[in-house]
């Protein structure tokens, strides 16, 4: 019996000295109530990540273009007022050119110089800046704002993308990529070192 009123005490001393630190602990924290007496909700997150996909990365980014645009999207009705939206809109374009199509029959020596045929530039990256773009006015929208705002960023995207086509991203693409990587390889292999891009680079048509 004795031995069992022992273990009783000693339970009940440990669970007080566990009472103690909480308290203490919360006082310190500036919260006079320990949690487990207290009713406010606690958050808790539960994580289930699964990596699906590893991918090797090869696209030598040499040419950004920052757009700003101010677009105006309707939807035109028969009988009632155009539902209307106008966005202020920020986005980018990018020109890399993809270093793993490169392989060992694309490089060449020629007397003192070497000869890398290199693949075609490529516009890798054009999107929105949703963070810096924002809707600044609807009218009669109501309940088809979303799809008109929606609409909006998809018709900026494709202008984006058609602009930085238009103004040569892929032409000083390859203009960037000599300007950066000739003076590196040639210090590397000790040889005159050209760029041969393909002469006619194809740009794919927007639907």
């Amino acid at each position: 019996m004795r031995a069992l009123s022992w273990i009783i005490r000693l339970l009940m001393l440990i669970l007080l000295l566990a009472g103690l630190n909480s308290v203490w602990n919360n006082f310190r924290a500036g919260n006079w109530v320990p949690d487990w007496m207290s009713s406010k909700e606690q958050s808790e997150t539960t994580h289930a990540l699964v990596l699906q996909e590893i991918s090797a990365m090869g696209k030598l980014e040499l040419v950004k273009y920052n757009f700003k645009d101010v677009v105006e999207q309707q939807i035109v009705k028969m009988w009632l007022p155009n539902a209307k939206a106008i966005l202020i809109v920020q986005g980018e374009a990018i020109g890399c050119v993809d270093l793993t199509k490169i392989e060992i029959a694309d490089i060449t020596s020629e007397n003192e110089a070497l000869v890398i045929n290199m693949p075609e530039p490529e516009l890798c990256v054009f999107k929105i800046d949703h963070n810096k773009s924002r809707v600044y006015n609807t009218e009669y929208a109501f309940n088809e704002e979303a799809k008109l705002v929606q609409e909006a960023y998809k018709q900026a995207e494709k202008q984006i993308q058609k602009s930085a086509l238009d103004m040569g991203i892929l032409d000083q693409t390859k203009e960037n990529a000599r300007k950066i990587l000739t003076p590196f390889l040639e210090k590397v292999s000790g040889k005159k070192v050209i760029l041969k891009f393909p002469l006619n680079t194809k740009i794919e048509k927007l639907r």
